[in-house]
């Protein structure tokens, strides 16, 4: 059983962020006993907006976002099996992230790819997908 779920307030800041760049995106779905989190931009938390920010505050609102959406589907960091983490390709950033990383992850850590890529569709430089049991 496939089941979609909408994590508010990422799902209407994603419509919105999204409209006239692609289909529709849920951002979770529970599967076979897995939660799949869709990659999330950056989301100002104050207003829903995507804006440049320093690298290390879009690692965190990108791996917060990721917590909440772990938690609204019944799961945690915890539990997270598998991160995928695709960011523009600067040097720094490698060990910027791991440092961030490391206040979500301070025992032990998921599996986990950094991958660089060319470019994302609006200002931001991160984001992380990943697969969590339940």
């Amino acid at each position: 059983m496939l089941k979609r779920l909408r994590v508010e307030p990422y799902s209407t800041w994603l419509e919105r962020y999204a409209i006239g760049r692609t289909g529709s995106i849920t951002p979770v779905v529970i599967a076979n006993g897995f939660v799949f989190l869709s990659g999330l931009p950056p989301f100002d938390p104050e207003t829903g907006d995507v804006r440049p920010a320093p690298f290390d505050i879009q690692a965190n609102r990108v791996l917060t976002q990721m917590q909440h959406c772990l938690e609204a589907a019944g799961s945690s960091m915890e539990r997270l099996v598998k991160c995928n983490v695709y960011c523009v390709l600067e040097p720094s950033y490698f060990a910027a992230f791991n440092a961030v990383y490391a206040r979500y992850f301070p025992n032990e850590s998921p599996a986990r790819i950094f991958m660089h890529i060319a470019g994302w569709p609006g200002p931001f430089d991160i984001e992380v997908d990943g697969v969590a049991a339940l």
